[in-house]
């Protein structure tokens, strides 16, 4: 693992991904909307090991050319870990047609697209590279917010798919959280989902974005070699499948 791009690196599981790459000795290429949070990220880090941009995934032409100058700088990519979404947490009848294309443009027309151009441009190369997919325990068992369930199981048979059709030169595997603290996601699941949540829990350590991270290095490493097309809960237990 050398080179390694993140999306959605500002903040919570992204920034988390960012700082273990880079303990590890690899160069993160990270983009995210939020400028702010990636100049701070960006100050954690040595020169030269963490490239930070302000990109909207859900942007496909600004998408396409955050990847362009990703292999400009890089001959190889090692990693790809697709990690931003939204999540707005509400009603399927209080999306409005804006809302519901936004969300599926940066939940998965993004990871088709950038998923699609990093695999042809690892096959040129004739080297062995992973991805890995942020997907959610709601894309398994359903979601109040039915945008957001209905694009992490999108997520689920991409990554299924994309193994197959990236084979032999890729892995592709997901990691499936549930509930994770201290993320711009769990300020906006409602209430009873959040008790809900926890209920299920069998394992009652909170789930951080550290320990998401933790199962990402792991699909990333030669120590998953053996591992392609999988989803990995990280959930504490819940809802046992």
């Amino acid at each position: 693992m050398q080179q390694v791009i993140v999306t959605g690196v500002g903040n919570g599981i992204g920034a988390a991904v960012a700082r273990k790459c880079v303990a590890q000795g690899a160069t993160v290429i990270g983009c995210d909307i939020d400028g702010p949070a990636i100049e701070r990220l960006a100050r954690e880090f040595p020169r030269d090991s963490f490239f930070g941009e302000v990109v909207d995934v859900g942007d496909l032409g600004a998408l396409r050319r955050f990847f362009g100058r990703c292999t400009e700088r890089f001959d190889c990519l090692d990693g790809l870990v697709n990690n931003a979404g939204l999540y707005h947490g509400k009603s399927v009848y209080k999306y409005s047609d804006d809302e519901i294309d936004r969300i599926i443009a940066v939940n998965l027309t993004a990871l088709i697209h950038l998923s699609k151009d990093f695999a042809a441009h690892v096959q040129q190369t004739g080297k062995r590279a992973a991805i890995v997919n942020l997907t959610s325990v709601a894309g398994e068992v359903g979601s109040s917010d039915a945008l957001y369930g209905s694009t992490k199981a999108a997520v689920i048979g991409l990554t299924k798919s994309n193994a197959m059709n990236f084979a032999p030169y890729l892995r592709v595997n997901a990691v499936s959280p549930a509930l994770i603290r201290e993320t711009a996601i769990y300020h906006r699941i409602p209430q009873y989902r959040l008790e809900e949540y926890q209920r299920q829990e069998t394992l009652k350590e909170p789930i951080l974005p550290e320990g998401v991270a933790d199962v990402v290095m792991f699909l990333l490493s030669d120590a998953s070699r053996h591992l392609t097309g999988k989803i990995v809960p990280v959930d504490n237990g819940a809802y046992p499948r």
